[in-house]
């Protein structure tokens, strides 16, 4: 069975970028991407721990009205 894993910032980004996602662009402190009319901001780390992922990942379940399960994740 698969879990969920660490994830680099430049496969966060791209996967974003399959989803829909627009950017990233500068911001203030941190870069964001658009989605619609939504904004997610990008923390500046080079590798998103587990729980970071997931809380980012449920904000983009939000954002996107759906569920993103970690099959979905890892195969995009």
């Amino acid at each position: 069975m698969s879990r969920w894993i660490p994830c680099k910032r430049r496969d966060f980004v791209h996967k974003l970028r399959l989803l829909g996602f627009e950017g990233p662009f500068s911001g203030a402190k941190h870069q964001f991407m658009t989605y619609g009319q939504h904004r997610l901001t990008i923390p500046s780390n080079d590798e998103y721990s587990v729980p970071q992922l997931r809380m980012m990942v449920r904000e983009i379940e939000m954002i996107l009205e759906r569920e993103i399960t970690l099959e979905e994740w890892t195969s995009l």
